[in-house]
C-alpha cells in the first residue's frame, strides 16, 4: 500500500461514512415489523440486527465484485470520482432519512457512481449491460417477487392457523418473527455491506493501491461490516416508524411472512451478485403481507410517496455526484470545498432532525404528533413538521377518535 495517498484515505473514510448512513437508514428493513408487532423491544432489536449485519458482511463478496469490477470502467476514473459519488449517495440517504422515507441506499450509491463517472469519463465508462441486468431489472423485480411471496405466505399462514388458539399462535409467530428478522439482518449484511466493500476496492484500484480485478482485502471487509453494524445499532427510527406503522398495520403472522419472504429474495440475489435494494424488497414484502390478510389494507398515500422517492433516487444522487465531480476537477481546493459542503450539509440535516425527535421511546406511536385532534389541523408549522406529516398519515378514524392521550403525544414532539 505504498501508493495510499491522502485523497485515497479521504475516499475510504467517506465510504465508511456512507456505510454508516446505510446502516441506520436500512435498520427498518430488518426490524420495523418486529418492533411494530411487539415481538422485540426496539433497542434489543437493533442490537441483534447490528451483530448479524456484521456477520453477514463476511459471507460473500459477489455483490462487492459487481461494484468494483462490473459497473464502471475502473481504468478510466480517479479516486476523486469515487469521492464525488459518495457525496451524492450520503446526501440522498440523509435527506430521505430526515423525512422518514425508506428509499434505497444501494441505488443512491449506484446513482452517485454513475453520475460521477459520466461527468468524469463520459457515458462510455458505464457498463450498460451490467447496469440493466444486475441493477435495474432487480430493482423492479425484487419488490414484486417479495410482495407476491409475502401475500401468498400470509394467506397460507392464516389458513393453516385458523383453528389455532389466538394468543398462543401470536406468541409463536412473534418468536418466528425474531428468527426471520435475524435472517433479514444477515441477508442485509451480505448485500448492503458489500456495496461499500466494492466502492472502497474500486477506489483502491483507481488509486493504484491494489491490482486491478482484486477481491476486497480483509481489512476492507472488516471495516465495512463494523461501519454498517454501528449505523444499524443507532437505529433509523424515522424510517422504522414509516415501515412498521405508516404502510400498513401488521399482525405477527404478517410480519413473519413478510420478513421470511424478503430474506429469501435478498439472499438469493446476493448469491447471484445482484445489487438489489433491500429496502425495495422489504417494502414490497410488507405491502404484500398487508394485502394478504383478509381486511388488511395498504396506505397507498404513503406507498406512493415512497415509489416517487424510489424513482428519484438514481437520478438525484447522480446529479449531485456529477456536480461534486465537476467541482473536484478544479483540484485540491475543489475537493476541499466539496468535503466542507458535505460536512456542513450533514450537520444542518441533523440539526433540523432534532426539532422533532423520533427514537426507541416513541417509534411505535401511531398518532401523528403534528396533528391536534381537537381541531384536526396541524399544530406545528415548521419545515420538519411538514415533512413528517407528509409521510406519516393519520390512522383510520383519526377525526372521530377522542383525544384520550394528549400528554403522550405532546411528549414525543
Amino acid at each position: 500500500m505504498e501508493n495510499f495517498s491522502l485523497i485515497l484515505a479521504i475516499v475510504v473514510v467517506t465510504a465508511l461514512a456512507f456505510d454508516f448512513t446505510n446502516g441506520f437508514h436500512d435498520t427498518a428493513n430488518a426490524m420495523a415489523t418486529t418492533i411494530s408487532t411487539g415481538a422485540m423491544k426496539p433497542k434489543a432489536a437493533v442490537a441483534m440486527s447490528a451483530v448479524l449485519n456484521l456477520v453477514g458482511a463476511f459471507l460473500s463478496i459477489e455483490v462487492a465484485n459487481t461494484i468494483s469490477k462490473g459497473l464502471v470502467d475502473e481504468t478510466g476514473i480517479q479516486p476523486e470520482v469515487i469521492f464525488a459519488a459518495l457525496v451524492g449517495a450520503i446526501l440522498w440517504n440523509l435527506l430521505t432519512w430526515l423525512v422518514g422515507l425508506p428509499s434505497s441506499s444501494s441505488h443512491a450509491l449506484m446513482g452517485g457512481l454513475i453520475g460521477a463517472t459520466i461527468a468524469s469519463a463520459g457515458a462510455g465508462a458505464v457498463h450498460g449491460d451490467v447496469l440493466v441486468t444486475k441493477v435495474l431489472i432487480p430493482a423492479i423485480a425484487a419488490p414484486l417477487v417479495a410482495g407476491l411471496a409475502a401475500m401468498l405466505a400470509t394467506r397460507l399462514t392464516y389458513r393453516l392457523g385458523r383453528n389455532a388458539n389466538g394468543e398462543a399462535a401470536k406468541k409463536g409467530y412473534r418468536t418466528g418473527q425474531i428468527a426471520s428478522a435475524g435472517l433479514v439482518s444477515l441477508a442485509h449484511g451480505t448485500n448492503d455491506a458489500q456495496k461499500t466493500m466494492g466502492i472502497i476496492t474500486l477506489a483502491l484500484v483507481t488509486g493504484g493501491a491494489i491490482a486491478p480485478d482484486s477481491d476486497p482485502p480483509v481489512w476492507v471487509i472488516l471495516s465495512a461490516g463494523l461501519a454498517i453494524a454501528l449505523g444499524t445499532y443507532l437505529g433509523g427510527w424515522r424510517i422504522i416508524r414509516t415501515m412498521g406503522k405508516g404502510l400498513t398495520d401488521l399482525q405477527p403472522q404478517q410480519g413473519f411472512a413478510a420478513q421470511t419472504s424478503a430474506a429469501t429474495v435478498i439472499l438469493a440475489s446476493s448469491h447471484l451478485g445482484f445489487s438489489l435494494s433491500t429496502t425495495h424488497s422489504v417494502s414490497g414484502s410488507v405491502m404484500g403481507a398487508g394485502l394478504g390478510r383478509k381486511g388488511g389494507v395498504v396506505r397507498w398515500s404513503t406507498a406512493t410517496r415512497m415509489f416517487v422517492a424510489w424513482g428519484l433516487t438514481l437520478p438525484a444522487a447522480a446529479l449531485v455526484a456529477a456536480l461534486a465531480e465537476y467541482v473536484t476537477s478544479f483540484g485540491t481546493w475543489g475537493t476541499a470545498f466539496v468535503a466542507v459542503f458535505l460536512i456542513a450539509s450533514s450537520a444542518a440535516i441533523w440539526v433540523v432532525s432534532r426539532r422533532e425527535v423520533i427514537d426507541h421511546t416513541n417509534v411505535n406511536d401511531t398518532d401523528d404528533p403534528n396533528v391536534d385532534d381537537t381541531n384536526d389541523t396541524e399544530g406545528t408549522a415548521d419545515v420538519m413538521s411538514t415533512a413528517i406529516a407528509a409521510v406519516t398519515p393519520p390512522p383510520p378514524g383519526h377525526v372521530e377518535e377522542p383525544d384520550t392521550e394528549p400528554a403522550t403525544r405532546t411528549a414525543t414532539v
